[in-house]
């Protein structure tokens, strides 16, 4: 009785283990499968692979770009040559030149923080492209050709859509990769459009004027710069002298003010050298005019330019120097209406 109902059993049980079998099977051989083994093993592993080799060689790359960056911060570069000696006590000069090797190492290292944010982005950018392209190409098996042609066709329609972007970002970069001003300098961008740099971007240039008008000025559009405070700057001072003076006595009370005026307290701070006078520059039909030069500090040569020119004009007086018309053009002198009237 027993085994009968063991055999009965048995019978019952059979189609299910048949099933379940079979589903083992089924499943073993679909884990076995090409495809299973594909999307299920090789492909994760090879896109965590690229990612992972994108992750570094980004990481990389960065490191690189920050340790030259520190690099050059930290390195010493000398200054410029600005002229002779200057002038005054050695610790004035001294202290002109700290000035000048200061402002001239803040746009050092304003410039090479720029040029390195520049390349980590150029870096991330190439990286993470090729990490997607690849990972297209080989695990997921999409034909990256047509997206590559594709690609080149719509960056050919936005160059020619954004060129001028692209312009103001090339001419950014030169900008700064040559030095050519910075924060602070005093610059000519043409058109009228003469202040000094509140500002620098990759693609704009931020110019305040004397009338205190803020001009935004794309990098692509400026053709020429005339920078007013790159390493030294000339105060060019005319001196018209009426044709009655002594030019020799002109020569001398001019030169000798322009010397004290250089002297004093007040501007011997900004003039880095010895005054030059250059001697009579113009012979006109009514006057001579008498040309000055002054190297000055950078972006001063109008403040001394201003002083200067008030000394010379005080000392003039008090030497009896005239200038080409002393009581206006088309004024008769008070002398000859006295002698007319007699």
């Amino acid at each position: 009785m027993l085994n009968e109902l063991t055999l009965a059993a048995t019978q019952d049980s059979a189609p299910g283990a048949e099933t379940a079998q079979q589903a083992v099977e089924t499943v073993s051989n679909w884990w076995d499968s090409e495809l299973a083994q594909k999307w299920l093993i090789e492909a994760p592993i090879s896109i965590g692979v690229t990612l992972l080799v994108a992750v570094l060689a980004h990481w990389l790359l960065r490191r690189l770009i920050d340790k030259f960056a520190q690099h050059n911060l930290n390195s010493n570069v000398p200054l410029k040559r600005i002229g002779r000696k200057g002038r005054g006590p050695q610790e004035e000069i001294s202290a002109r030149m700290a000035a000048i090797n200061e402002v001239q190492e803040k746009r050092r290292q304003s410039r090479i923080k720029t040029l390195a944010q520049v390349g980590k982005s150029a870096v991330a950018i190439v990286v993470w492209v090729f990490a997607v392209l690849s990972i297209l190409d080989n695990p997921l098996g999409v034909n990256i050709a047509p997206l590559i042609a594709s690609a080149g066709v719509i960056g050919v329609a936005l160059g020619f859509g954004a060129q001028s972007l692209v312009k103001d970002f090339l001419s950014g970069i030169f900008m700064l990769l040559e030095d050519q001003y910075g924060v602070g300098d005093t610059i000519d961008v043409g058109e009228g459009i003469i202040g000094d740099v509140e500002d620098i971007s990759l693609r704009l240039t931020t110019i305040r004027d004397i009338d205190g008008t803020l001009w935004y000025v794309r990098n692509g559009e400026i053709l020429r710069v005339g920078n007013f405070s790159d390493e030294y700057a000339i105060a060019r001072i005319q001196v018209p002298v009426g044709l009655s003076n002594d030019s020799t006595k002109a020569w001398e009370v001019i030169q000798k003010a322009t010397e004290e005026a250089c002297a004093d307290p007040t501007t011997r701070a900004w003039v880095l050298d010895e005054p030059e006078m250059k001697g009579v520059s113009d012979f006109e039909v009514d006057h001579l005019s008498y040309r000055i030069s002054i190297k000055t500090m950078p972006g001063m040569q109008w403040d001394v330019q201003r002083l200067v020119q008030g000394r010379i004009l005080d000392a003039m007086r008090e030497n009896n120097i005239t200038v080409p018309y002393p009581h206006g053009i088309g004024i008769t002198h008070p002398a000859s209406r006295e002698d007319t009237e007699k």
